[in-house]
């Protein structure tokens, strides 16, 4: 519950951004619908993802799977190839499985009250917001990292941990702001707002449209709020991507069902960055595996983690007996296996010529 002084804040803020919003929001493919599904399906590619790559995704996806039914009756492998190369593929299994849960359990109706909504697997508060207060245009709140920083700005918070998008300071203001106004506007107009120009470093304070409300700007600290975060080293993996050739056909695997890539088509790799030497892990008769060549190297940044791949490629006159568990696939030049693949498998293609 806001006090006094918030709501004040809260009604001035909704006044400013609303026609603000309204004159200048970038014109994004999934700004031209109310179909909660759809508005549903970019947030959740856009978890962690640039605009401008779900911009390239967005609309063949829902060709693809054109409403919550479409999506809940596919196999999970077609879901997998659709989203193929937008990365974090445990998104795509929990969109999917929440298509099934709303068809299964919700009469296919995507639920409208943002409670009701984060009982879909793969729907948490924020989703949960974002589709009741743009879809539904009701006052839910929603708070991003975006929403967090302008509004950290806004109130002048110093407390990291008060920064943070979970502070409930920042969800009980922006359910106020929402209730000053039409809340699919200003809920949109709060996140447009952090990602154009309340940014992370070098904010246009000129272009602000609550600068005059903004503690951050009148006390210079602009760029303390928020405080910086600490840089964590991500963990670096040293590996070696097997080009197996044979009869004119890639080997290529299927990851294990946990994990980094969990269910998803690669090349087999082994551990040793100095070559191919582990390779009793990948086939039944190592010693027929000779004539290797080192064809280029990949490097491949995850959200906390990073991979160095040494490429190495061999041609073999007849198949190799395999000591691998899972599925397995030869495929062709330009083939792909069914469920598509990873950005990373991409790559590895590329630098084995293949």
């Amino acid at each position: 519950m806001t006090n006094a002084r918030e709501s004040a804040l809260a009604a001035a803020l909704a006044a400013d951004l609303a026609p603000w919003f309204e004159a200048s929001h970038r014109d994004l493919t999934w700004r031209r619908t109310r179909d909660p599904y759809s508005i549903w399906v970019s947030e959740i590619m856009l978890q962690q993802t640039r605009v401008e790559t779900v911009e390239r995704y967005y609309a063949d996806f829902l060709e693809r799977f054109p409403s919550v039914q479409a999506l809940a009756d596919a196999d999970e492998a077609a879901v997998l190839e659709a989203w193929s190369g937008l990365g974090y593929y445990r998104r795509a299994r929990l969109l999917h499985k929440g298509a099934r849960f709303v068809c299964d359990e919700l009469g296919g109706t995507v639920p409208d009250d943002s409670a009701d909504l984060r009982a879909v697997p793969g729907i948490g508060r924020y989703t949960a917001g974002a589709i009741a207060s743009i879809a539904f245009d009701k006052p839910q709140p929603l708070v991003d990292g975006n929403v967090a920083r302008v509004l950290s700005r806004v109130c002048g918070i110093e407390e990291p941990k008060q920064q943070d998008a979970t502070a409930s300071g920042h969800w009980t203001l922006t359910e106020a702001i929402l209730q000053h106004g039409r809340p699919r506007v200003l809920a949109q107009a709060l996140m447009e707002l952090g990602a154009t120009t309340c940014t992370p470093k070098s904010p246009r304070c000129e272009g602000c449209p609550v600068r005059s409300h903004c503690n951050a700007f009148a006390t210079g600290r602009t760029n303390t709020i928020p405080a910086p975060r600490k840089k964590v080293a991500q963990p670096l993996d040293r590996l070696c991507a097997l080009a197996v050739i044979s009869r004119k056909r890639l080997l290529m695997v299927k990851r294990p069902a946990t994990g980094l890539l969990a269910g998803m088509w690669c090349l087999p790799l082994v551990t040793d960055e100095d070559g191919p030497t582990e390779l009793q892990t990948v086939f039944a008769q190592p010693d027929v595996m000779e004539d290797w060549s080192r064809v280029g190297a990949v490097r491949h940044v995850f959200t906390h983690r990073i991979w160095e791949l040494s490429v190495c490629r061999a041609t073999l006159p007849r198949r190799p007996a395999l000591a691998l568990e899972g599925e397995v696939a030869w495929v062709a030049a330009g083939e792909r296996p069914a469920g598509g693949i990873p950005s990373v498998t991409s790559k590895l293609l590329k630098a084995a010529g293949f």
